[in-house]
């Protein structure tokens, strides 16, 4: 296990040479969620008076969102590096090494999750430059980070195991555009719950995406639900465990494919 967890953490430091090279593509990274925050947020300020958001400032309210759907969009497109490894020859040569198995996978995950702590970190500071207000705290703050690298965890994984199953970059593609949009207006991202139809309301109970939002929100209140917060939560541990163990699987479909 300790072999297995250095192996690892070894897989993860090389991922992260390619971000800390790359500071470009950390400032392109957060350009839409900054638009999504203070384009949206001041184009639809005046919902609260609606009521149902807990809260008289938008802001507040979207915050959580913008973190959770930022963690969603990054991590969804996980699986294209794993692809350009296959295409590249990289995964091959891993394979000729006593590397664990698990590792290789899980190196990609664990970047991610560094990666998706970071760009939530900086999108709640910004909010909190905007005006935002988070009565939970540090707490609440670091349970809304913790919840969308749990998120991150989730379709990371599962975009690793589409990588390799496909194998195809236009069919990787189709399936992350398909899913972005109805994931990310089937849940409160942008709307409170009461102002939903009821239809949507129901269907957001299931969505993950929605779970760790819900999650942020209640812990970043003046007076937190934690047993909302620990059932979401620990839902999107279940979920991420399930996510990781398939993505494992899928590899090693794949080496026996090779």
């Amino acid at each position: 296990m300790s072999m297995a967890v250095s192996q690892t953490w070894y897989m993860t430091q090389r991922q992260l040479m390619v971000f800390v090279r790359q500071p470009a593509y950390a400032i392109i990274t957060l350009i839409q969620p900054v638009i999504w925050l203070f384009l949206f947020g001041s184009l639809f300020k005046k919902v609260v008076e609606l009521g149902g958001f807990g809260t008289t400032s938008y802001l507040d309210y979207l915050v959580p969102g913008v973190v959770v759907m930022s963690a969603l969009g990054s991590n969804m497109w996980a699986g294209m590096g794993t692809l350009e490894e296959i295409q590249r020859g990289t995964l091959d040569r891993f394979l000729t090494t006593p590397v664990s198995r698990a590792a290789l996978m899980n190196g990609n995950v664990v970047n991610n999750g560094l990666v998706t702590a970071f760009q939530s970190a900086v999108i709640v500071l910004l909010g909190l430059l905007g005006g935002a207000d988070y009565p939970g705290g540090i707490a609440g703050i670091a349970v809304l980070v913790l919840a969308s690298v749990l998120l991150g965890t989730v379709f990371g994984a599962l975009s690793n195991a589409l990588g390799m199953l496909v194998r195809e970059r236009e069919s990787i593609i189709g399936i992350n555009t398909f899913l972005l949009l109805p994931l990310t207006f089937l849940s409160s991202a942008f709307m409170a719950p009461s102002q939903m139809p009821s239809w949507m309301r129901h269907v957001a109970d299931f969505n993950p995406l929605n779970w760790a939002m819900v999650a942020g929100r209640s812990a970043l209140s003046a007076d937190p639900d934690w047993s909302v917060v620990l059932s979401r939560g620990g839902a999107l541990l279940g979920l991420a465990v399930v996510a990781v163990w398939l993505s494992i699987r899928t590899f090693r479909s794949y080496q026996r494919s090779v």
